[in-house]
């Protein structure tokens, strides 16, 4: 079993496409990580990240790097999230 966080809006539009494919969003999984283990590699090419993405990225780890957070469960970190979102 596999979970993951997607934007509802991309769920519904990639699930729309996938069914004029005649794939399920599951079925799609599977051929993606199929290809994955056949090829030993994603099955597209990864291309670098735009400044704004690179600037995300230098802010994350410049936070890790600072608090040095370390979690021993997902549901500890969840609870750090929630606990400094300032929600």
């Amino acid at each position: 079993m596999v979970h993951v966080r997607v934007d509802e809006k991309i769920k519904a539009q990639a699930t729309e496409t996938l069914a004029a494919m005649g794939l399920s969003v599951s079925d799609a999984v599977r051929v993606f990580l199929m290809r994955v283990v056949a090829d030993k590699q994603m099955p597209f090419a990864l291309k670098v990240p735009n400044a704004e993405t690179r600037a995300a990225m230098d802010e994350a780890d410049e936070i890790a790097r600072t608090r040095r957070a370390r979690f021993g469960a997902a549901s500890e970190l969840f609870n750090d999230l929630e606990k400094n979102s300032g929600q």
